[in-house]
């Protein structure tokens, strides 16, 4: 059997996190970006998913 393709996601970081409550800026942290325009890729899983809803004013989301 062939292998799942497992579905990817570029969040890039877009606005400052000075000024948001400490649970964003560990969000933030978590999904490994640390300063403005960082970009990472992620599996989606749904702990993600959770993490990209709660901080969504802060990132962008792209389909890879």
């Amino acid at each position: 059997m062939a292998a799942k393709k497992e579905k990817k996601i570029k969040i890039t970081q877009t606005r400052s996190r000075i000024g948001y409550n400490v649970k964003q800026k560990l969000t933030l942290d978590a999904l490994g970006l640390r300063r403005m325009n960082q970009s990472v890729v992620k599996t989606v899983t749904p702990q993600i998913e959770g993490m990209v809803k709660k901080i969504q004013h802060l990132i962008s989301v792209e389909e890879v």
